[in-house]
């Protein structure tokens, strides 16, 4: 009989609705889309997060919204990890990312934690940058004074005409790297320069 894959998507965000629109709420915000498309909502509580079920073809995949705030993923993630059934090899992190012009993606199998808080709180308490990430793009096409307040903005009216493609697009990267795997995901999303 063959057994069920197990995926893992955590989406990284900040809990509470002062931050529900955020730039750096990106990663709740593709979670829930994906929920949403499979309508279900993600409410189970486990390990600090809130968990939700949904199918990608023959895989069962959870959707995780860690509720630490950013800095404390990590927590979160190693803690969801300690389930037999749960592997890294079968995570996908998805987080903004100021290094890259608003709406690019960018499916990577590992990599360092690039200045996101998020990234560098999971990579210390896994040990490992050895798990796939979905960095999505909110570099903005004038210059930051100040980076912090920039991502804990929410987005602009303009930004926020162009996020649901964006998500979307998102989100068809994750279905692709799930069912296709990682390498497929990277040579289909990473070269996309869509006019927003």
């Amino acid at each position: 009989m063959q057994t069920i894959e197990n995926w893992l998507v955590i989406g990284l965000g900040n809990p509470g609705k002062e931050y529900e629109k955020t730039r750096h709420n990106l990663g709740f915000m593709l979670v829930d889309l994906l929920a949403s498309q499979a309508n279900i909502q993600i409410k189970r509580e486990e390990c600090r997060s809130l968990v939700g079920l949904i199918k990608i073809e023959n895989r069962q995949v959870e959707l995780v919204k860690p509720q630490t705030y950013m800095n404390l993923s990590g927590e979160a993630v190693a803690c969801l990890l300690q389930k037999p059934s749960r592997s890294i090899e079968r995570m996908i992190v998805i987080t903004d990312d100021l290094a890259l012009p608003f709406g690019r993606i960018r499916v990577r199998a590992r990599g360092s934690a690039g200045g996101h808080n998020g990234l560098k709180s999971i990579i210390n308490c896994l040990r490992t940058d050895n798990f796939i990430r979905l960095r999505i793009g909110i570099k903005p096409d004038h210059p930051i004074s100040d980076t912090r307040n920039f991502v804990l903005e929410n987005f602009s009216t303009r930004d926020l005409e162009k996020l649901e493609k964006i998500l979307q697009k998102s989100a068809d990267a994750v279905r692709t790297t799930i069912c296709e795997g990682v390498e497929k995901a990277m040579s289909k999303f990473n070269s996309i320069k869509e006019e927003l």
